[in-house]
């Protein structure tokens, strides 16, 4: 049975998903070999932005932060298009998915 304490959400706990999510994004960003790994870590950054947005305007009580996120959920279906195309022309270039292996492009 959940206490009528335990139902209510506050944003607080919204923001605090997002931050955590956000933080995982980055580390994963940071600390991953794998351009695929890069991308989603990134893609996480991109949804705990939206997740504090959506929150922002739930408390708030506008829909300015869901028009947001409608406008960023519409660009990140592009970047996931083209980011992907990257990703699989440099695999079909390269044999690899390695950051430190892709790295010899600079030259």
């Amino acid at each position: 049975m959940i206490t009528p304490a335990l139902a209510v959400i506050g944003l607080n706990t919204y923001l605090h998903v997002a931050a955590l999510l956000f933080a995982l994004g980055f580390f994963g960003v940071l600390l991953r070999k794998n351009t695929l790994v890069i991308y989603m870590g990134l893609e996480l950054m991109l949804i705990a932005s939206t997740l504090a947005l959506v929150a922002f305007s739930k408390f708030n009580g506008t829909l300015d932060g869901n028009v947001f996120v409608f406008f960023i959920l519409t660009i990140a279906a592009a970047e996931v298009a083209v980011g992907l195309a990257i990703i699989v022309a440099l695999f079909r270039k390269r044999h690899t998915v390695q950051v430190e292996d892709l790295n010899h492009l600079k030259h």
